[in-house]
């Protein structure tokens, strides 16, 4: 089921000004449209996931830019990466992740084709936002966090969030993105965080070799922390970790890195990573460690989780 413009796609799609054929729109009152994990915890992660599609050629020859969340084809890379950060940074707390449209890889080749395409994709997680606060949280505080494609959503749900839903937040990761001195300064649900405990606050970092490696306008950001000692500052924090999620556990050696912020440019500079299966398809760079943004800290986010969401609770 397809659509062009100004066509309606399901019950509650608007129209939409764009040439794009889109897949139907996804309805999140059906299961379908979820991957929950029910810890029965008094609070939730809303995940948002990153960039899983790619363009892809319909039956009538057209090429289609956004996810089908009715079709498996393009469910199950964007399944495999909800289970996968479940897995890694979930914990105790219950789990929400829906699926939206994303926009393809090839969305983010020009600045044109994204601010084209990721209307779409906001649109659908703030309904698929609105529909969990009504139905699936319960009034639970609640995490939010998004990657890549997700983080950039996750920013519009801050702006557009009231202070009855906010003063429920216990923070949002915005992980893998740069938030401008500007969206800081226009928004007032968008708080940086200053240390490891901190509650109400905004998670930012981007790893690089070094920052001629950040990639094409993301080479600075206002919001930004160490995601292994939870510092604003230069000090240098050590991680050992297993370089590849790729690659089973017992078949890689760890790699000892020193992960640093530069406050400068608030870019996290990561030394001593051996991995060479890591950039991004189309738009990422040597040097660039955008893909490993969760996957290395993700003890480190998992704890901090529990740790933000303790202090948030009393416990």
């Amino acid at each position: 089921m397809l659509c062009t413009t100004f066509a309606q796609c399901g019950k509650s799609d608007e129209p939409r000004i764009t040439t794009d054929v889109l897949p139907t729109a996804p309805q999140y009152a059906e299961p379908s449209q979820w991957y929950v994990t029910d810890r029965h915890g008094v609070a939730d992660i809303f995940y948002i996931t990153s960039t899983e599609t790619g363009d892809y050629t319909l039956p009538n020859g057209t090429t289609c830019h956004y996810a089908d969340t009715y079709n498996d084809s393009t469910r199950q890379p964007i399944l495999g990466e909800m289970q996968g950060v479940d897995q890694l940074i979930g914990g105790s707390l219950n789990y929400y992740s829906p699926y939206y449209r994303q926009c393809s890889m090839q969305t983010f080749t020009s600045d044109s084709t994204m601010q084209s395409r990721l209307p779409v994709a906001r649109d659908d997680v703030k309904r698929a936002f609105k529909y969990y606060l009504d139905h699936l949280n319960g009034g639970r505080p609640f995490v939010l966090a998004g990657y890549s494609q997700g983080a950039m959503i996750m920013l519009d749900l801050l702006r557009e969030m009231n202070d009855a839903t906010y003063s429920r937040m216990i923070a949002a990761y915005a992980i893998g993105i740069t938030i401008s001195q500007e969206e800081l300064r226009r928004n007032s649900h968008i708080v940086a965080a200053r240390g490891a405990d901190d509650t109400g606050v905004t998670i930012c970092y981007n790893s690089v070799r070094d920052i001629t490696c950040a990639m094409p306008g993301w080479s600075y950001s206002a919001v930004a922390i160490n995601p292994v000692n939870w510092r604003t500052d230069a000090t240098p924090a050590t991680l050992i970790t297993e370089p590849s999620p790729a690659i089973p556990l017992d078949k890689q050696n760890k790699d000892t890195l020193t992960v640093t912020l530069d406050p400068a440019s608030g870019m996290l500079l990561v030394d001593g990573y051996t991995g060479t299966d890591y950039i991004v398809p189309l738009i990422g760079k040597e040097g660039n460690y955008h893909s490993r943004e969760i996957w290395l800290y993700r003890d480190h986010l998992r704890d901090n989780i529990a740790r933000r969401s303790a202090k948030f609770l009393h416990y």
